[in-house]
């Protein structure tokens, strides 16, 4: 029986009862799991701030993983833990991330009231959130003494709206028959059906609804803030970092671990505990079968000094649940940020080399790699080897190297972001479906906001002067961070930018890269930089994920089902567009570049088109 087989039997039976210990938690850790202390009883003691990681959002039903119990990350689980926090010892301080969740204002509304008393009580709340949303902006400004958004990240604060689809001019094209009976006046479930568009009963009665919602939440806001005038400017987002700050709808622009740390020093703690979800960074596995089979594999710090060898391969996404255009297989902030921190804190790990292939991607996800990268390169020598292509979002990664290097034949540069949406409304009109806008605001620019992502309306003049300006602050942004990257100025970066693109040889005249070379040289140049033997090993990491590396997950098990339902979807895509499948790789990674849009994001560092050298 080979070691890994012996060990997952071991942890198999370990999951079914047999008690084991843990490995000790690193020494200096930023944020650590208590695995003891019951979910109704969270320990409080010590000098911590308590962290509640919401940025997996918090719904009503979590199942249970394969091995081990509920994994608590459900809203009454949330519920549980405040309400303990609330009527035990006051903890130091709380510390709330939200990643990109989104929250219905239901949730937001109640959690917001819970937490909002300790806040009261001079317990600091700090928050973080890489985007914000009606609901978590409406759970921040309730709950959380200083407000952190990430630099790329923005305010979606735009209003209420609902849209509502209309089918019966196609149904009667296909002659389908409606039986629907309704009972009471404004009750309108069959109107979809039945009618091209709502009834003046069922306008009226949603409207209603829709200025209740919106009552309460530009009030929760606007009290919760302190901010009376608020009320006045939330719908009308979207919002850059810097303009949300001026509005006073957040207080510091800044990254997570920034963040985290000012949630220690309003505290004065000495650590961070996670109470609730999974943390970030890299977390003991303390509990559950993961930690089991990580406690018997020996995985740590100890290892013989090394180079690690990154592959960053496609696409960049926030996360790497695939679509029908593709993504998952490529390159994500939740995954490669993972990795990032794991080898920023080994000690084994001497230098890094990045290999990458990248069309870019989500412009969001690759600044807040970009941080990550910034923060290895500070530790230990960084080396990045471009092999087809460091596009946009992959040159966004790029720039962190302590050295770039490039083949002459590689694509580098277009320096620039691109946005925006697909509008199907008219194409749906042919069809026979209208989508109806009902906003609850009276003006009528706040009600075209309210449904700007929406994919039935297009854009007014407004609005897309709003979209601009937010893919301006980020293309700012983006200039700024090649700069700092390459020890430079965005004066001697910018007219190598506005989406230019280069092979290896200009790019190396331009700053752009340092050497020119394969990966060969990369893995040398790192060795050398780090002052290491010529022989010194090197270790792939993530060079073909098998059964440790799905069950290497979060408590939930959630990326390990992401990634075998991953191929369960590639396969369905392969079979609906046959095309798609057996297109080149750099087109369907161009595709998978394009995912996010259809995830929500407006705002894309991607290469304008996909592109193959043959």
């Amino acid at each position: 029986m080979s070691r890994r087989a012996a060990l997952l039997v071991l942890a198999c039976a370990a999951a079914l009862g047999v008690g084991c210990e843990g490995r000790a938690p690193r020494v200096g850790q930023a944020v650590e799991t208590e695995a003891a202390a019951p979910p109704s009883a969270p320990s409080t003691s010590g000098n911590n701030v308590i962290e509640l990681d919401l940025s997996g959002g918090v719904p009503e039903e979590v199942r249970a993983p394969l091995f081990g119990g509920a994994p608590r990350r459900a809203h009454v689980d949330l519920v549980r833990v405040i309400r303990s926090l609330s009527a035990g010892a006051l903890p130091k301080g709380l510390f709330l991330q939200f990643g990109t969740a989104t929250l219905n204002l239901a949730v937001a509304e109640e959690i917001g009231e819970l937490l909002a008393p300790l806040r009261g009580k001079g317990v600091p709340v700090v928050c973080h959130a890489d985007e914000y949303g009606n609901g978590t902006l409406l759970l921040a400004a309730r709950a959380c003494s200083s407000i952190w958004l990430s630099p790329a990240g923005g305010v979606d604060s735009i209003g209420i709206s609902a849209q509502l689809l209309y089918g019966r001019s196609l149904l009667d094209r296909l002659h389908v028959g409606v039986d629907f009976l309704q009972v009471g006046k404004y009750k309108g479930a069959e109107e979809p059906f039945t009618r091209d568009g709502p009834s003046p009963e069922a306008r009226a009665t949603l409207e209603g609804a829709l200025r209740g919602m919106r009552s309460a939440w530009l009030a929760g806001i606007a009290e919760g803030r302190k901010k009376p005038g608020l009320a006045e400017v939330v719908e009308d987002g979207p919002f850059t970092a810097e303009d949300a700050k001026q509005q006073g709808l957040i207080d510091v622009v800044g990254y997570l671990d920034e963040a985290r740390a000012d949630a220690k020093k309003r505290a004065s703690a000495d650590r961070v505990v996670a109470r609730f979800g999974g943390g970030d960074g890299p977390i003991p596995a303390s509990r559950g079968l993961i930690g089991v089979l990580r406690a018997l594999e020996g995985s740590g710090d100890g290892g013989a000094p090394h180079v690690a060898v990154v592959p960053a391969i496609g696409s960049i996404t926030m996360s790497s649940t695939p679509s029908i255009l593709g993504g998952g297989e490529g390159i994500s902030d939740r995954d490669l940020g993972r990795v990032l921190g794991r080898l920023t804190a080994d000690a084994s790990v001497k230098a890094v080399v990045i290999r990458i292939d990248s069309p870019g991607g989500s412009a969001l996800a690759s600044d807040l790699l970009w941080k990550k990268l910034m923060k290895l390169r500070e530790k230990k020598p960084l080396v990045f080897s471009i092999g087809n292509m460091a596009a946009s979002g992959g040159y966004y990664m790029a720039c962190t190297g302590t050295k770039i290097v490039a083949e002459p034949t590689s694509l580098i540069g277009s320096i620039g972001v691109v946005g925006g949406k697909l509008a199907i409304g008219n194409s749906l009109e042919q069809l026979g479906v209208h989508a109806e806008t009902i906003s609850a605001s009276p003006d009528p620019r706040s009600a075209a906001r309210a449904s700007y992502m929406s994919p039935f309306t297009p854009w007014d003049g407004p609005t897309r002067e709003k979209v601009l300006r937010s893919m301006t602050a980020i293309y700012d942004l983006f200039l700024q961070r090649i700069a700092e990257g390459r020890g430079s100025t965005v004066a001697k970066m910018a007219p190598s930018a506005e989406g230019q693109v280069f092979g290896g040889v200009e790019a190396r005249q331009r700053g752009l890269v340092d050497e020119l070379g394969g990966f060969n040289a990369s893995l040398d140049l790192a060795i050398k930089l780090a002052g290491l033997p010529a022989d010194t090993p090197f270790e792939i990491i993530g060079d073909s994920p098998g059964l440790f590396d799905l069950l290497d997950a979060d408590p939930l098990g959630g990326d390990a089902r992401a990634q075998l339902s991953g191929e369960a979807q590639r396969a369905a895509r392969d079979a609906v567009l046959p095309a798609f499948g057996g297109a080149p790789p750099e087109i369907r990674a161009f595709l998978g570049a394009l995912a996010p849009l259809l995830q929500g994001e407006r705002t894309l560092a991607v290469m304008p088109f996909g592109v193959v050298i043959r």
